[in-house]
């Protein structure tokens, strides 16, 4: 896991200092290595980054910008599976320096060109620079594990894998894009490909993109256009697999259990998070099922503010052999990190699981290096709550007739939610109500699907912004599902993996083990995963109520029911109680008038409502102030 950085001027306005900067600015992403190459190939700088956390080959043979036979890769991630690339190269007369994964990407590329992609198991962001001829190619992993940001404007490319590193180039504008502001408001981050300025991009998960820097079309700052060589939909527009019963749990059971083990290949000590929860419990059971050495797992307990799984994960140690380790962090220790978000996630977030996730890594890393996790278990296996929402009262909802259906919603449009006694006083109601009408207007999944999203409606949205803005086309309404294989659960399944995985989840994840210099890793993700269960039966996955039915099948062949059945806890914390206590001056100290009018974004009159409703009692507005403050203090800390 590293971080890489870098740029390509045709102007030659950049310097050896500004490439320093930009990557340095992650250290943390790195800090066992730095390595830099700064050129200049005919009329254009190239400044080429690399900060290193040492997990494969620890010597001097895997340091970064790595060049070979013309070829220069920055890259960032793991490919499990390089040992078996690597032989297959040496077949075909390829030789090696060392014993990294980085250099058989390298000869990869060099052999089969992109088509070696479809050969790597693994997370990835990589750019690799052609000295002789001036071709870049540039690739992010399927899942989109590993970030890429880039920039382009006036013969100017920019890249690295956190936003932060462009703040250290004198020449790039930090022109917020508006509509993405609108997005993140709705969403709590901005939806892949766009970014929160203009000019900048997210290189979309299962891409790639090459240009040549000689060339006249990228000089005149011509978009660069990623090609897509994978996608979700490929495996979800498969024919569903006919298939028993059994011969499903085996098979599902043997490529979970080859993804967990590809992510134990390391040279640098590796540990497992465990929640106490199904997904992870199925990490650690697969990786401890066939081995006497002891799998190392933690957990993390923060009891004073209610997140304590910490005696259900030990129950699992113990009942699997595992080498367990406790950790107990405070509230103190959680509200200390606040202020800290902004830096790592230098994009508006607002997710506030990435305080405990953040609080866990941490800790983790002062045993481990690398740290295997279980996020997109529910997106593979149909974990979330709205999967059910929507199987359960989707079809009773377009049952009802459409003219039942829109005199409801005409009536609710007359009468305000605050008018409706009793339920007015419930919490949440009034949000609920919002969305209400709009699924009572349009019961389709998709519309479900955006309700169950969004924070905020585009109506709630289009109130809040000082002036009215396109809104960004994302792939929260995509099309790509074929009539043929449609199923509402597919949909949603498929949106979220595209979504709020990639958006939320990863980016989340990504920043919080990085913050801790920790590799954290993802055998859910695993692309072989979700191709196989997307073609699997709905029923295999969600059966008569019950969620990820043939995952907790194939657990409880490794651990009683009787120990994992009980609800799902997550990594919720009392956002409402910090709001109106510890973290009150905080909120007035941002959210004020002044700042509000001052950055002529938002309509004040709209902002102030909501921060006095929530204070005058609407506990329902509790997410939307902490959306609107996560915004302030990411603009406090980059835009002034």
């Amino acid at each position: 896991m590293c971080g890489i950085a870098g740029f390509f001027d045709t102007k030659s306005l950049s310097s050896q200092e500004e490439l320093n900067r930009m990557t340095d600015s992650m250290y943390h992403r790195g800090p066992d290595g730095r390595g830099v190459e700064f050129l200049q190939l005919r009329n254009v700088q190239v400044g080429l980054g690399h900060r290193r956390l040492s997990i494969l080959d620890l010597t001097e043979s895997g340091t970064q910008p790595m060049y070979f036979q013309q070829h220069w890769i920055c890259f960032n991630g793991e490919v499990y599976n390089f040992a078996e690339i690597k032989i297959q190269l040496q077949g075909l007369g390829h030789t090696f320096q060392g014993n990294s994964d980085t250099e058989v990407i390298l000869h990869a590329y060099l052999e089969w060109g992109k088509e070696s992609l479809h050969k790597f198991i693994g997370m990835f962001a990589f750019l690799i620079l052609n000295e002789d001829n001036g071709d870049v190619f540039m690739a992010r992993d399927r899942a989109g594990v590993k970030p890429f940001f880039y920039y382009v404007k006036d013969g100017l490319f920019l890249f690295a894998s956190e936003l932060k590193a462009f703040h250290a180039h004198q020449s790039f504008e930090r022109t917020l894009n508006l509509s993405a502001i609108q997005a993140f408001v709705q969403y709590g981050s901005v939806p892949t490909p766009h970014c929160i300025f203009e000019n900048t991009h997210k290189l979309e998960p299962g891409s790639y993109a090459n240009f040549n820097i000689h060339d006249t079309s990228f000089q005149n700052n011509q978009q660069i256009v990623p090609v897509n060589y994978w996608s979700v939909y490929d495996a979800y527009n498969k024919e569903k697999l006919s298939i028993s019963w059994d011969d499903a749990r085996s098979e599902t059971e043997k490529i979970l259990t080859s993804a967990c083990r590809y992510r134990m290949v390391s040279d640098v000590p590796v540990g497992v998070f465990l929640s106490g929860g199904y997904d992870s419990a199925s990490v650690a059971a697969l990786l401890q099922k066939d081995t006497t050495e002891k799998l190392k797992t933690f957990t993390i307990s923060v009891p004073d503010i209610g997140l304590d799984e910490a005696p259900y994960a030990k129950d699992v140690a113990t009942h699997l052999g595992t080498d367990h380790t406790e950790i107990a962090c405070t509230e103190k220790e959680a509200i200390a990190l606040i202020s800290q978000l902004p830096f790592h996630y230098d994009e508006p977030f607002a997710d506030s699981s990435a305080i405990p996730t953040t609080l866990v890594s941490l800790a983790a890393r002062k045993h481990v290096t690398v740290a295997l996790s279980a996020d997109a278990g529910d997106e593979v296996f149909a974990g979330y709550n709205r999967y059910d929402f929507l199987l359960r009262y989707g079809k009773k909802m377009n049952a009802i007739p459409a003219f039942m259906r829109k005199s409801m919603a005409g009536a609710m449009d007359i009468i305000p939610s605050q008018n409706i006694p009793i339920l007015r006083n419930k919490y949440n109601f009034h949000n609920r109500y919002e969305k209400l009408k709009g699924v009572l207007k349009d019961p389709s999944p998709t519309t479900i699907m955006l309700s169950l999203s969004q924070q905020f409606t585009d109506s709630q949205v289009q109130k809040m912004m000082r002036e009215k803005h396109q809104f960004l086309q994302t792939a929260y309404v995509s099309e790509k599902l074929s009539k043929e294989t449609y199923s509402s659960l597919a949909y949603m399944m498929a949106i979220d993996y595209e979504t709020y995985l990639v958006d939320d989840i990863l980016q989340k994840v990504d920043r919080a083990t990085m913050t801790a210099s920790l590799e954290g890793r993802e055998p859910y993700l695993d692309h072989r995963v979700i191709e196989w269960a997307a073609q699997l039966p709905d029923d295999f996955k969600y059966k008569n109520g019950e969620k990820k039915y043939i995952l907790k099948e194939i657990v409880h062949r490794y651990i009683p029911k009787s120990m994992m059945d009980r609800p799902k806890m997550g990594f919720a914390i009392p956002i409402a109680h910090w709001l109106k206590t510890d973290l009150k001056e905080l909120v007035f100290s941002f959210i004020n008038e002044t700042n509000i009018k001052s950055q002529a974004i938002f309509n004040w009159s709209e902002i102030q409502r909501i921060r006095d409703g929530f204070y005058g009692g609407k506990t329902e507005y509790d997410s939307k102030l902490w959306y609107i403050l996560m915004f302030q203090m990411w603009y406090e800390r980059w835009m002034k």
